[in-house]
């Protein structure tokens, strides 16, 4: 009779100790989770990318394999963006401006579609992709990392400190 009562406490002592990790491990995680953050466009940092077009990281870090982004492509009036496609998918919102968006190998003026402020387009991943801009255009980017550009023809890229 000792002897299971002994073992019950034992076992309960156990089980308590197992729970208590588990509770103290989760806090852990939860205080390790990134906390609220507010981005001021203010405090974008700009960097040239293309001709005519800047990038900002917005959160997450778009080189990351599996690692959710948000980047702002801030383009200038008529500033074209040659053809290209990326591995992963691509989810675009219009934020300022004019943005036209046209799918092929190749820059076609009559494949451009309009996007107004507030609208989004989805491109799937792979899927050949070129645009233009009217007015100062910014749009925000989001997708899972990594985010690249595979250019469809890199002469046809202007870099971004050539002079018209």
């Amino acid at each position: 009779m000792k002897t299971r009562v002994l073992a019950a406490l034992a076992a309960m002592v156990v089980f308590a100790s197992l729970v208590a990790f588990r509770v103290a491990g989760q806090a852990k995680k939860e205080s390790a989770a990134p906390a609220h953050k507010i981005v001021h466009f203010s405090d974008l940092k700009w960097t040239p990318i293309i001709q005519g077009s800047d990038l900002a990281v917005v959160s997450g870090d778009p080189d990351k394999e599996g690692e959710p982004f948000v980047i702002r492509i801030r383009t200038a009036d008529g500033a074209k963006v040659p053809p290209h496609w990326h591995p992963t998918d691509e989810y675009v919102t219009v934020l300022k401006g004019t943005f036209l968006v046209g799918m092929g190998e190749t820059y076609d003026e009559s494949k451009l579609q309009t996007m107004n402020v507030g609208n989004f387009t989805f491109i799937p991943k792979e899927m050949r992709h070129f645009a233009t801009a009217r007015g100062e255009t910014i749009v925000q980017v989001h997708g899972m990392g990594p985010f690249k550009v595979n250019w469809v023809n890199p002469a046809d890229v202007i870099p971004p400190d050539v002079k018209k």
